[in-house]
């Protein structure tokens, strides 16, 4: 496997890496060799993994492109989430008591290199941090009171190590990437109670009351219990023995940590947190599936030293997504070139990249429902009225919001629209997706692939009725059997 360290200035590099190819990411970003590779692995040493920064999309666009990034977006996600953090290590806290032990002040900071310590005391401690967060230079500071406890944990870059630390470091880099396997946190198998996340201030929730009711009803039909749970449960997760998210999936919100927790804990998941993390970002989707050669409008991710030239390879109107735009929150159309330029400026305030594609105006979407590989409902959604768009979040009047939607026999869509929702839906692994569809002059582009799409009563089950809730439940079985 070939392999890439990616550092924010290659040129002050200072350890002897063999047959390891040292890049910047914005030439991993924007050089399009680097999305051609196969067989390749990434080790993201970027200074900077803060959400939707060039260190975040390193990782991201890696993943996208099939290579194997340590440390993945899931890992960068987890290390910013201080409540996921406790959550994970109090799996091993008695490693923390034991190895910190004999530490005489309140304080202590932990640095860990290619996860290893400086002191052989604590090398069995920093392999278990390294193992769940998979961030090559990490630091974790405690502090004690009744007992000790993680006060923050972060990726540092290069530049942080102290000098006294530097010959020690050098032995570690040359062991770690001389390594031909790279050790991952393990999930365990699963068993049979189900938690439904509902927020009950969610703008656009994926399942109305209604529907929320059956899933429960039927549930109960099938022999498991589900009980409808909110993001303040966070602390009765682990008594359950699956999770359905009907929360919207936002990387940033509760339902990923609920996710996140629901793996470590190897509670059986619909939908899961690599899932979030890829569907809710439109840059890592562009990719997938244009490296998958799934047909889709054209599309450019945009970014600051390209933007002057996309206009003139898609045209206008235009359309502008946020990476992690939902139900058609933070996405835009660019009518003009003076529009284009506001819009882009303040959206890569925002994200070093987003998403430009040219405008296929149509009636309505194809949505095909998959789960787990397999198509189960069909719907047409209308464009909200005199809108371009399903959903119209600016409309006054409520009625008027969104359009209306067509439930189809599955064997009544055309073949073709079938089998490019399940090519999309692949790229995704196994999971509850949405596939959009348009079909512009006979042509099929594939929109979104949606995780955590809608299941509404009377909208997506209005022909295939129960067997729809069934059908979901159904892989929860699978999963914990």
């Amino acid at each position: 496997m070939n392999k890439y360290i990616v550092v924010n200035q290659p040129e002050n590099w200072n350890f002897s890496t063999d047959n390891i190819t040292v890049i910047s990411p914005q030439d991993y970003l924007t050089n399009r060799k680097y999305s051609l590779l196969k067989n390749a692995r990434i080790f993201n040493l970027c200074k900077d993994y803060s959400y939707q920064s060039k260190g975040y999309y390193v990782s991201l666009l890696a993943e996208a492109r099939g290579h194997s990034p340590i440390p993945t977006t899931k890992n960068i996600v987890d290390i910013k989430a201080l409540k996921l953090v406790r959550i994970v290590s109090d799996e091993f806290d008695d490693v923390i008591q034991q190895s910190l032990k004999n530490i005489k002040s309140q304080d202590f900071t932990l640095s860990i290199y290619f996860g290893q310590n400086v002191a052989q005391k604590y090398r069995n401690l920093s392999s278990l941090f390294y193992k769940h967060f998979q961030v090559p230079f990490l630091r974790v500071n405690f502090n004690h009171t009744t007992k000790w406890n993680i006060q923050n944990i972060k990726a540092i870059s290069e530049s942080e190590i102290p000098a006294e630390h530097i010959t020690s470091v050098h032995e570690f880099a040359n062991q770690y990437f001389s390594k031909k396997r790279y050790d991952t946190a393990k999930v365990a198998k699963y068993d049979f109670d189900l938690a439904i996340l509902v927020n009950p201030n969610d703008p656009a929730p994926p399942s109305n009351p209604k529907a929320l009711k059956k899933f429960v009803e039927i549930a109960e039909k099938m022999n498991i219990y589900a009980e409808i749970i909110e993001p303040k449960d966070l602390s009765r997760l682990s008594s359950f023995d699956a999770l359905f998210l009907r929360q919207s999936t936002e990387v940033n919100n509760e339902a990923y940590t609920f996710a996140r927790k629901a793996q470590q804990e190897a509670i059986a998941i619909i939908d899961y947190p690599d899932a979030i993390l890829k569907c809710c970002n439109k840059v890592y989707m562009a990719e997938a599936l244009n490296n998958a050669n799934i047909c889709t409008p054209k599309t450019i991710i945009v970014h600051a030293n390209n933007r002057n030239s996309v206009v003139k390879q898609i045209g206008l109107p235009c359309v502008l997504k946020a990476p992690d735009s939902t139900f058609s929150f933070g996405v835009k159309k660019a009518k003009t070139q003076q529009e284009y330029n506001a819009l882009v400026t303040e959206m890569l305030k925002e994200s070093d990249l987003i998403i430009a594609q040219e405008f296929c105006p149509s009636d309505y979407d194809w949505r095909i429902g998959i789960i787990d590989n397999k198509p189960f409902y069909a719907c047409k959604y209308y464009m909200a009225k005199g809108h371009w768009q399903i959903y119209n979040w600016n409309t006054k009047n409520k009625k008027e919001q969104d359009g209306e939607a067509d439930c189809i026999p599955i064997e009544d869509v055309p073949a073709d629209i079938i089998d490019i929702a399940l090519k999309s839906a692949k790229l995704m692994g196994l999971g509850l997706y949405g596939i959009d569809i348009k079909v512009v002059d006979d042509k099929l582009m594939v929109i979104e692939i949606n995780d955590n799409p809608n299941i509404d009563f009377g909208v997506e089950d209005v022909h295939y009725g129960d067997l729809v809730y069934t059908e979901i439940l159904t892989a929860f079985k699978k999963r914990l059997d």
